[in-house]
Parts: structure tokens; sequence; C-alpha cells
């Protein structure tokens, strides 16, 4: 496996970016990616801030926030908890979708 940077087509906010990415890490920075459209998004859909560019820097805030209450918390990812509890949700939900339209 190569360490060297590959290119990776990625979305954020509905503008597009090409962006290098180490091949062990795509899953990591696509996760992240995820992650950040997600909190731009609930920023854009709060309505209380206009423009991606203050949309991006809030969400960086925010994003920076969770990180240092993480840190301060004794080291224990709430951030991670959290994503892993979407994604589970995110499964959980398909699942009964999927069952409902058995019935």
């Amino acid at each position: 496996m190569s360490a060297d940077p590959k290119a990776l087509d990625i979305t954020i906010l509905g503008r597009d970016y090409r962006i290098a990415c180490a091949e062990g890490e795509r899953q990591q920075l696509l996760d992240a990616v995820s992650y950040l459209d997600r909190k731009m998004r609930e920023i854009k859909d709060s309505g209380k801030v206009v423009g991606a560019d203050r949309i991006a820097v809030m969400a960086a805030l925010n994003i920076a926030h969770e990180l240092l209450t993480t840190r301060i918390g004794g080291g224990f990812d709430m951030g991670e908890l959290k994503r892993r509890i979407a994604d589970m949700q995110a499964v959980i939900d398909e699942a009964l979708a999927e069952q409902d339209r058995l019935f």
C-alpha cells in the first residue's frame, strides 16, 4: 500500500473539492467530510448564519469546542461516541424501513 497521496473528490455543503489523501486514511477522511458537512448543514438550516464562509467558521468553532471539551473531560471522546451513535441510529432506521416495506 502506497503512502503517496491520491486525489479524492468530496462535496461539502454543495461545493465540490478535490483533496489529497493518503490511501490508508481515505475512510477517516470521508467520515470527517461527512461530519463537517452535517455540522455545516445544521448551522445553515438554523437560519442564524448566512454565507458559506461564515458557516464554515462557525462549524470550525463548534468542532474545536467539542474537541477541547473532550480533552478537558478526561480524554473520553464524546464526539466519537456521538458519531457512532448516529451511525448506529442510521443502520437501525434503515433496517426498520426495510421491515416496514415487508408488511
